[in-house]
């Protein structure tokens, strides 16, 4: 991972933390945070807090991948930066101390590339971000190849489907024009050649003009 990653830190502010507690736990966590970026050369491009505008502020920063900073508010900070970044992912990590097994689910089906919940130390920044962009990578290769598959299903069900209709409508001018199938093809592509249309297209009025006449 380049040290010149672009990152946004996404966190609440601590003034107004619930309790003296959480403040001091976040405050503490967020300076191993900072220092940890800091000591590995990445590049913090801004720290936001998890609000409306959220997504317009991300749109225009351009991050490489968000950290979200949250204490027991976990949820609504991850849910304003799944919302933000519905459009452009992005490698998404979080840090909290929120150990809740199910939260921890939730989140990584949501999107988070990791999780990690307290004992954050500066010398640690590097290898968690480092697995969670190789996570975040893989994961954008496997849906671009499912993407892939499936555009190409579907290529070969339109063949398939535009070739039955031709054969449909090739069985039909040979039963009432008493055409071998050759002179049918060849009609049938001559029409569609003089209508500027695709054989398929051809295919389908004339089936569905005998289905009206039928």
């Amino acid at each position: 991972m380049s040290p010149s990653l672009r990152i946004v830190v996404v966190a609440p502010d601590l003034e107004v933390a619930s309790s003296d507690d959480e403040a001091r736990s976040q405050a503490d966590r967020s300076r191993s945070l900072r220092i940890g970026l800091l000591e590995n050369g990445f590049n913090l491009v801004a720290s936001l807090p998890a609000d409306v505008f959220l997504t317009e502020r991300i749109a225009q920063l351009q991050p490489d991948m968000i950290i979200v900073d949250a204490e027991s508010d976990a949820r609504d900070a991850l849910e304003h930066v799944v919302m933000a970044t519905r459009d452009a992912r992005r490698p998404i990590v979080m840090f909290t101390n929120d150990d809740d097994s199910n939260n921890a689910r939730a989140a990584v089906a949501a999107g988070v590339s990791a999780y990690i919940v307290a004992g954050l130390k500066p010398e640690r920044i590097r290898p968690i971000l480092d697995v969670a962009m190789a996570r975040f990578q893989h994961e954008q290769a496997l849906l671009q190849t499912l993407a892939s598959t499936q555009s190409e299903r579907d290529e070969l069900s339109a063949e398939l489907r535009d070739r039955k209709l031709i054969d449909r409508a090739k069985g039909l001018l040979m039963q009432r024009q008493g055409l071998s199938e050759d002179e049918a093809f060849k009609k049938m592509r001559k029409t569609a050649m003089d209508k500027g249309l695709k054989l398929a297209e051809v295919a389908q009025r004339m089936l569905d003009v005998a289905d009206l006449m039928s």
